[in-house]
């Protein structure tokens, strides 16, 4: 519970209502507040996802490509239920490539 207040507060601080973020779809390990509809995040925001692969890892290039066609205001990079290292380095370059904040 304090996870989604605490990002409740980036969120509030960052972004005004309507603004894009793109974060992990919660079927494929997300928080229901990176841009779930039941949640405020999905309520306030305009939200894309990103998702895994059958392997379970998380498709950089398909993040990437994605977050151009998007141009979110914030990424999020970070999950609930992912089993795998997340590349933070790349987070960090697609972010800066797109000119959004990197939310880890």
């Amino acid at each position: 519970h304090s996870g989604s207040q605490a990002n409740g507060a980036v969120y509030a601080a960052l972004l005004k209502a309507g603004d894009k973020i793109l974060g992990m779809d919660l079927s494929h390990g997300g928080h229901l507040t990176h841009g779930s509809k039941p949640s405020f995040s999905g309520q306030n925001y305009s939200a894309f996802y990103y998702g895994v692969e059958l392997d379970g890892r998380i498709n950089y290039d398909k993040v990437e490509e994605i977050a151009k066609i998007v141009m979110p205001k914030i990424i999020v990079c970070g999950a609930s239920a992912y089993a795998r290292e997340i590349d933070f380095k790349r987070f960090r370059q697609i972010a800066d490539s797109v000119g959004a904040i990197l939310f880890a």
